[in-house]
């Protein structure tokens, strides 16, 4: 997010050069825009050498496959983003086993993120593409459905699929 004006009171922002940077800062109150990277998290979920991915129904990549994945929400930590984000678009219900990898990225050049992915197994639920998924499904690790949506999901994908 850019912003022109202070949060705080108002006043136009400015650019500086502030802690080796150039930021948005106030020289009213002080206040200096930091744009910090968004968090998100996904999983990697595994059963008979398939993998499970979600076809995405929306913007960006709207039509192509990512794992399940999303933000992380305020209050809540990057583990528990995983498992509601893989029960929203998928209907499974996981739990996380452990940390694959963290990625930055800054694909669509309007926020840069940071992606926590987890391996994680199914533990109940039915599936079913919900939320923001179009389908959902397992796929054989081999034979991928199509696209994948995200440079920092096919890393993924690549780096760790063939060992689970």
């Amino acid at each position: 997010m850019h912003y022109k004006y202070c949060p705080h009171c108002g006043q136009l922002l400015i650019k500086k050069f502030q802690d080796g940077r150039n930021r948005m800062v106030c020289d009213q109150c002080g206040y200096v825009h930091y744009q910090n990277p968004l968090p998100a998290a996904a999983v990697v979920v595994m059963r008979d050498q398939q993998v499970l991915l979600v076809k995405r129904k929306f913007a960006p990549h709207a039509g192509e496959w990512s794992l399940p994945a999303g933000f992380v929400e305020h209050n809540e930590t990057p583990e528990e983003a995983a498992v509601r984000e893989t029960a929203e678009e998928t209907g499974l219900t996981v739990r996380i086993k452990q940390l694959l990898d963290v990625a930055g990225t800054c694909e669509d050049h309007k926020s840069n993120i940071v992606l926590v992915v987890y391996k994680a197994e199914q533990t109940g639920g039915t599936l079913q593409a919900g939320d923001d998924a179009e389908e959902a499904g397992f796929f054989p690790v081999d034979d991928l459905p199509g696209k994948i949506a995200f440079t920092s999901h096919k890393r993924v994908l690549e780096k760790y699929i063939n060992r689970y």
